[in-house]
């Protein structure tokens, strides 16, 4: 389960679409204090939808909840950091969004008794055995919400769950036959973690410097610009800012205005990433910039120069080109590696194992596991390698194979046909509506 959540976090929001209820059964969990009742802070807006900063605080906190609960109440703000769970719970969000853009579109509703139907079936909302309006509201307060916002994502939550089954994907026996033989296959094998960490490189200049001469192009300074530019009084307005930038561009500014210089790029910005994307639309000829408002303070700029790309010298791009070094060498020498010891090479025995098993094969993370066995299930060679990326490729030798008698796997197609016609549903309407994020870092 895991590996799943890790590997498929995009497909989270089509197959958990009961978002708010599990939000409501499990608690809230947040990465800072919010009111659910301000809907003045806008993190995104999708279509013609917006995504408020009260929607995005619960969306984490139902993914929070739904790793806590995977990892057995081990789970915690660090591991919710290190798998982007701010970023995962946008991304539900937005995906949502589109969504429901689609049933808009298509003039689809949610009635009021499906609704009521949906709460009615709600079992933390029973008391003896049937649901309870006293339950209903109590346990919304403890989780800071009021009845009508929690219907209102109900609602939303029952338009997406109509879309997509107005959308099911539909399987045949044939289908399912294949996948099932497919799936129940089942190896015992030999295998041997290489990692390029097994390898050292010599990385002295003498090695690097004729390295480097031969690709000196590819490590390049960054364009910079000389400017001059005026920053005004806080609460000049931008009419006098604009009456300054043709006192300025006529050369005729007062005394007591005065001018600075500075050098600046990408890299090195005094402004913002919009700021220096139009210096960088200046020339020379027409070297002026009409007042720009950054943070509430107004600024006028004058291009003086532009500092033109030039090779690096060996000195100033030696990290880099160390760097590139190192990984190219550790890479050809991990196939090399790979290449000399795979006939002979004895490794760790497994049992019999299937593309499911990947928490058997105890040397490798749980992703590498299921990459490892989704490339070995299509290898026709006894012996050989995979490369699973991050710097590893294992050797396997297969002993033995078997059909395992295995027919637990009935909707595994189904699944998968869903998630894939459902990830090229997103991505046709992230085509169709324009989405706009608000919040920096996500």
């Amino acid at each position: 389960m895991i590996t799943w959540m890790q590997r498929h976090k995009k497909y989270l929001i089509i197959t958990i679409w009961i978002s708010t209820i599990a939000f409501v059964g499990a608690g809230f969990v947040g990465w800072g204090q919010y009111s659910y009742g301000d809907k003045a802070g806008a993190v995104a807006k999708v279509g013609e939808i917006e995504v408020s900063m009260g929607d995005l605080q619960k969306a984490y906190s139902r993914l929070y909840n739904q790793y806590n609960k995977v990892f057995q109440g081990n789970f915690d703000e660090e591991k919710a950091k290190s798998f982007g769970l701010q970023k995962q719970a946008l991304k539900q969000l937005i995906d949502q969004s589109l969504i429901l853009n689609l049933a808009n579109d298509y003039d689809l509703r949610v009635s009021d008794a499906e609704l009521l139907s949906e709460i009615k079936s709600q079992d933390f909302f029973f008391k003896d055995g049937v649901f309870s309006k006293e339950v209903y509201k109590t346990m919304l307060s403890r989780n800071n919400l009021g009845m009508k916002e929690y219907e209102k994502d109900v609602k939303k939550q029952l338009l997406i769950q109509k879309v997509l089954t107005l959308l099911k994907v539909q399987t045949n026996k044939n289908e399912n036959q294949i996948l099932s033989t497919i799936l129940n296959i089942a190896d015992k094998i030999d295998y041997k973690v290489l990692s390029d960490k097994q390898i050292n490189v010599d990385s002295s200049d003498k090695i690097l410097k004729p390295y480097w001469e031969g690709m000196k192009q590819n490590f390049m300074t960054e364009v910079s610009y000389d400017i001059s530019y005026i920053k005004h009084a806080p609460k000049t307005t931008k009419k006098d800012a604009l009456r300054t930038y043709i006192d300025f561009k006529k050369s005729k500014l007062p005394s007591d205005v005065k001018t600075t210089q500075a050098t600046v790029s990408k890299s090195n910005n005094l402004f913002d990433a919009e700021t220096i994307e139009k210096i960088s639309n200046l020339t020379l000829s027409a070297p002026f910039m009409k007042p720009v408002e950054i943070d509430g303070t107004f600024y006028t700029i004058q291009l003086v120069k532009v500092n033109k790309s030039t090779p690096k010298s060996f000195e100033d791009a030696k990290a880099e080109v160390k760097s590139l070094f190192i990984q190219e060498q550790k890479r050809v020498k991990l196939q090399e590696l790979a290449n000399n010891s795979v006939a002979t090479f004895k490794g760790t025995t497994t049992k019999f194992v299937t593309q499911a098993d990947a928490l058997e094969l105890t040397l490798l993370h749980p992703d590498e596991a299921k990459d490892f066995l989704n490339k070995l299930f299509t290898k026709q060679e006894k012996r050989g390698f995979v490369d699973i990326g991050n710097g590893k490729i294992v050797l396997y030798n297969i002993l033995e194979q078997k059909m395992l008698n295995n027919s637990q796997q009935s909707d595994t197609l189904a699944k998968l046909k869903s998630s894939m016609f459902n990830e090229g549903l997103i991505n046709n309407l992230q085509s169709k509506y324009k989405t706009e994020i608000f919040i920096e870092g996500l």
